[in-house]
């Protein structure tokens, strides 16, 4: 299929909110609704609207608002069909929160009849991540902050609520700029335990103690290299993944760091961590504020750093919420309903804005 033709048409219905949407291809058509048709549940469920599907049309009606975000998120999946890829349930959950960015960063215009609705972004200002499972974008509007970020700045922070990509995302940008030979090295990193790293009361060798508390940092570089490219660039030096005490007295230089966890470091942790930073680095720091294990009365590290850091030139902080979570759609609410708790506890919510860019437009 020729994908620069227009997807489909938008057929005039007189009633405000009531879009028919006629396909070109029933084969990608029956990819884009899903088995049963579940994939346009999720859309009704995301965005309050209804959709049908009669053979090849897809009827939607709602909210003007809201019908025409449902449009947009089935034209730009609809599209991914036609060029190849896959659609799947996380798929559309992101097309729904890519829609309602587009429509909160753009007044929405509605097109004439038979022609297409606009697209969530344009290719071009999508960042995209490319590893052996295929290419990464983002699937909400602070994950393509973040990784703009992750492409373009030697230090940026991810904070925010498990499930974001936070850690994922930095790791699969380490191993694309890796096997670019933009980087020398991967240095991944994390607090051994929650607060002290006091390993002496585990069982086995070193490798035993500190292994269990890297095992995410492990997963996420399997997701993106085969097994045995890692542990081939693992005993060549090229991949090291190390607790937290292990970065003292070291300058690291042309290498991508990336320290997990970072809400369980102290202060003064994380300013040993920070001026590790040596010529053509990249260091990227992830944790959730709300996450905080280290003893009660010690200021957590990160904490810390995004206070004192904010305003510095060069430094990026890139703040996540609930809207950003990608995992299970419940996830999202779960940290909502505890967000909602505490504020309504201490009139502070636990998360505040997406992206800080402090420095970055310098």
């Amino acid at each position: 299929m020729n994908t620069s033709r227009t997807p489909f048409r938008s057929e005039p219905a007189g009633l405000p909110g009531f879009l028919t949407l006629q396909f070109e291809d029933n084969t990608l058509l029956a990819r884009l609704v899903g088995d049963h048709d579940k994939h346009l549940r999720f859309v009704e469920e995301g965005l309050d609207v209804e959709v049908a599907r009669r053979g090849n049309r897809i009827s939607i009606r709602g909210v003007p608002a809201l019908a025409s975000l449902a449009r947009t998120a089935l034209s730009a999946l609809y599209q991914k069909l036609a060029a190849g890829e896959v659609v799947d349930s996380s798929t559309v959950e992101a097309a729904i929160r890519m829609s309602r960015a587009h429509e909160s960063r753009n007044t929405p215009t509605q097109p004439a009849a038979g022609q297409p609705a606009p697209t969530v972004l344009a290719d071009t200002d999508l960042p995209a991540i490319r590893t052996r499972h295929g290419t990464i974008e983002p699937r909400s509007p602070g994950q393509a902050d973040y990784m703009k970020a992750l492409a373009r700045k030697e230090l940026v922070f991810g904070v925010g609520p498990a499930g974001t990509g936070k850690t994922y995302l930095a790791v699969a940008q380490a191993v694309a700029m890796l096997q670019a030979g933009s980087i020398d090295r991967i240095i991944l990193s994390r607090p051994a335990v929650e607060a002290g790293e006091r390993l002496g009361f585990l069982p086995g060798d070193m490798k035993d103690k500190i292994d269990p508390y890297l095992r995410p940092l492990y997963d996420a570089l399997y997701d993106m290299l085969p097994g045995d490219q890692v542990i081939r660039r693992m005993a060549a030096g090229d991949i090291e993944v190390a607790p937290l005490a292990f970065m003292r007295g070291r300058t690291l230089s042309h290498a991508f760091v990336i320290l997990d966890e970072a809400q369980n470091t102290t202060i003064a942790q994380m300013k040993m961590f920070l001026t590790r930073l040596g010529p053509g680095s990249r260091m990227v720091v992830t944790g959730d504020l709300t996450q905080i294990d280290l003893p009660e009365g010690t200021t957590s590290g990160l904490r810390d750093a995004v206070e004192t850091l904010e305003n510095i030139k060069g430094v990026t902080i890139s703040r996540f919420n609930a809207a950003d979570v990608v995992r299970h759609r419940l996830v999202a609410r779960i940290i909502e309903a505890y967000d909602a708790k505490a504020t309504a506890s201490t009139g502070t919510p636990r998360h505040r804005g997406r992206q800080e860019n402090n420095g970055t437009a310098k």
